[in-house]
């Protein structure tokens, strides 16, 4: 599944800090939840085998199923929670992806206004990302909180530190990619070792060709990510390429 991070400095800097993360919001997730949680991240330090065994603890995942939603998904099956997969359905999506998270038992739910908000986004030639990201994590902890379920996991990549997990109101947050100082090639590694590195949402294809100086503000996302270590060179390189495609 995953594997320890050897004696590589910075992930073992960022997993010993998430640590001390994690020790702030133990109170809100309940014992069972943080020592297992607090297992994993001394398994990628150590390598130390730990009991998977079903907890009983419920979490939601933000699922897009993407590739680094995915990867949190079967990483926290794997340590023995009970994940309830929730997907935003946009209209964007292709049927392949909705049948993806469909395979995975997600539960799918609606943004109303959504195209609005972002159409009136790109007719002002800002970024779209954002927005986006914010309007559907907002329906995945209006679903969360429906249900009574108070951990909402991510698959973001750069949340490290103390906002890898962290309060947020009533619900915890928890980054688990950025959690566990996962990279893009452990992820792709962990999915099956395909994965295609371009943006394949149509709605940035078409703020691109609306507003091409939109472009910059992937491309920045990207280096984001290369200087975090997420990505490596050859990964930020095709995906930059891909960026400025027609």
């Amino acid at each position: 599944m995953i594997g320890p991070v050897k004696d590589d400095f910075i992930k073992r800097y960022r997993l010993e800090y998430n640590l001390e993360a994690l020790e702030g919001v133990r109170g809100e997730i309940g014992e069972e939840a943080y020592s297992r949680l607090r297992d994993l991240v001394e398994y990628r330090l150590t390598g130390k085998d730990f009991d998977r065994s079903p907890i009983g603890v419920r979490m939601v995942l933000a699922f897009s199923a993407g590739s680094d939603s995915t990867a949190s998904l079967k990483i926290l099956r794997w340590a023995g929670f009970d994940v309830v997969p929730v997907t935003a359905k946009l209209p964007q999506m292709k049927e392949s992806v909705i049948e993806r998270a469909r395979d995975e038992g997600a539960v799918f739910v609606e943004i109303p206004g959504y195209l609005e908000v972002i159409t009136a986004q790109m007719e002002k030639g800002a970024p779209i990302c954002g927005r986006c990201h914010s309007m559907v994590m907002k329906a995945v902890e209006d679903y969360a909180r429906k249900n009574g379920i108070r951990i909402l996991a991510s698959g973001d990549l750069l949340s490290s530190g103390l906002i890898s997990i962290y309060r947020s109101g009533d619900l915890v947050t928890l980054n688990l990619p950025a959690f566990l100082a996962l990279d893009k090639a452990e992820i792709i590694e962990l999915i099956g070792g395909n994965y295609d590195l371009k943006f394949g949402c149509p709605l940035l294809r078409e703020a691109f060709r609306k507003a091409p100086s939109v472009r910059r503000f992937a491309i920045q996302r990207v280096l984001r990510e290369l200087r975090a270590r997420a990505i490596t060179p050859e990964i930020a390189e095709d995906l930059i390429l891909d960026i400025l495609s027609p």
